[in-house]
């Protein structure tokens, strides 16, 4: 094969390895229902430009603060954090990006904070915060959600699930545990809509971690959770054919000197598409913490760039890698910054939108 001839075939490989890219996008934001803000939000992205138009309401619906798309792209799913936890199936018009209700039913549990749908778009997994429990529903052909089997968290302290997470080949779903400083693996079984404790059934990390959420390398090796009290983030290896995680190094998320304490608390937790760097949220710090992905596995503090607002609880990689959109929860603003390819630094661009409350981001192809 000719030097041409072998560049090009890297290049193929390449391009069918990274997602399709869209020529633009439509961002629906969750959100906490006070003040005016009131219910799911849109905006439009160009990835060309890094250009954001203004946030449209697309539904009312009360503490839509977690959204998950469909397989299919035709479905929007919701959490409604309240004490009464329910979960909300939408249809999203292609064109408009209009959201109409399907039907909402239990979330299995209180103050659900996160949901996940299964690569199959059979079962839809709900992390109860307030009840320390996994809902499970199946999703129909039409999109609407059945009915809701709860799966309940034990420990010696109070239980409070925090997030879902399927494993890239859809065997396993793993739920941060803050009460209980785990993270707990559960097979998946789409098929009979349920899930049952995996062996091990979690990695236990030290009292006062409390893990929140959790992401995987995309080589399938490695995956990364940060923790809530201990403004830490962690390096795990990952055993794809048992689902199981082992803790391989711990960091913390703030600069040299400053140590967790009143108001501070980490949020989200993202690796890059190319598993070159993991970005974590500091609130009260009001930054998002940069490290570098070594071939090993482990983490090398980089920056902490500060998302010019308050309380960054979730931010969200653009589907090309190039930009990151930080949402300051209390200062209602989307901040948008560019991802340096060789360092990760962040760098703003200058590009910032008024939001109410933007606490999750979905990004769908716009039609």
């Amino acid at each position: 094969m000719t030097l041409k001839l072998c560049i090009m075939s890297v290049l193929l490989v390449a391009a069918l390895i990274q997602p399709a890219v869209a020529a633009k996008y439509l961002v629906y934001t969750g959100t906490y229902t006070r003040d005016a803000t009131k219910g799911i939000y849109a905006f439009t992205f160009d990835p060309a430009t890094g250009a954001m138009g203004p946030a449209e309401l697309k539904a009312e619906t009360s503490n839509p603060s977690w959204l998950a798309v469909h397989p299919n792209g035709k479905f929007l799913y919701s959490v409604n954090e309240d004490t009464d936890g329910m979960v909300t199936a939408f249809a999203m018009d292609p064109k408009t990006g209009a959201l109409t209700k399907l039907n909402s039913v239990s979330s299995g549990g209180s103050v659900p904070c996160h949901l996940a749908i299964d690569k199959t778009g059979k079962l839809l997994l709900t992390a109860n915060y307030g009840s320390g429990s996994v809902g499970v529903t199946a999703i129909g052909a039409d999109g609407r959600l059945g009915e809701t089997t709860r799966v309940q968290h034990k420990g010696s302290a109070e239980p409070h699930a925090h997030e879902i997470v399927f494993s890239k080949d859809n065997r396993f779903a793993f739920v941060p545990e803050l009460g209980l400083n785990q993270v707990i693996s559960y097979r998946v079984d789409p098929a009979k809509g349920s899930i049952s404790p995996n062996d091990p059934p979690f990695v236990q990390l030290p009292t006062g971690n409390g893990p929140r959420h959790f992401a995987f390398h995309p080589n399938g090796k490695f995956a990364y959770g940060n923790n809530e009290l201990s403004m830490t983030a962690t390096a795990y290896t990952y055993d794809a054919a048992r689902g199981e995680l082992k803790e391989i190094q711990t960091l913390s998320t703030l600069p040299g000197g400053l140590k967790a304490g009143e108001g501070l608390s980490t949020s989200e937790a993202e690796v890059d598409r190319n598993g070159k760097f993991l970005y974590v949220g500091n609130r009260g710090h009001n930054s998002i913490a940069v490290f570098a992905i070594g071939g090993d596995g482990k983490l090398t503090a980089v920056e902490q760039a500060p998302t010019l607002g308050k309380t960054p609880r979730s931010f969200k990689i653009d589907p090309t890698g190039k930009y990151l959109l930080a949402g300051n929860q209390d200062s209602n603003t989307v901040v948008e910054f560019r991802i340096d390819a060789k360092t990760g630094k962040l760098t703003p661009t200058g590009k910032t939108i008024e939001a109410g409350i933007p606490v999750c981001f979905v990004f769908v192809p716009a039609k």
